[in-house]
């Protein structure tokens, strides 16, 4: 169970993540892709943070994975700069997939379909 401190600084660091790749996003002139957090999770001793990300369209979601695993000190730089006045150490942050979305349409599709059984 997270601490009260774990899910402030856990709902701060989705907060700005959100925002930095938003912006590299946009800066980088990326029209077709569509990336959120959709949750982090910081561990007990503040040393490591999990960012989970949706990546739209799925297609390309293992290569922009990679492509965000690769700058994730650039994140952490940046982050840092911005919560330089919150946070004294800013955590490893480690990237994945967050595929819910997916789960979901597969529910959905054998809801409506009932002949197809879900895929996993």
């Amino acid at each position: 169970m997270e601490s009260q401190r774990q899910k402030k600084i856990s709902k701060l660091i989705q907060k700005e993540i959100a925002e930095l790749i938003s912006s590299d996003l946009r800066r980088g002139g990326v029209k077709n892709l569509i990336i959120s957090v959709t949750h982090t999770r910081v561990s007990p001793d503040l040393s490591l943070c999990k960012v989970y990300l949706s990546i739209f369209p799925s297609s390309g979601a293992a290569t922009q994975l990679s492509l965000i695993q690769d700058n994730a000190s650039k994140i952490k730089h940046d982050l840092s700069r911005i919560l330089r006045n919150d946070l004294r150490k800013i955590p490893e942050l480690a990237f994945f997939i967050d595929n819910s979305l997916d789960y979901i349409d597969s529910v959905e599709d054998s809801i409506k379909n009932p002949d197809n059984p879900i895929n996993n």
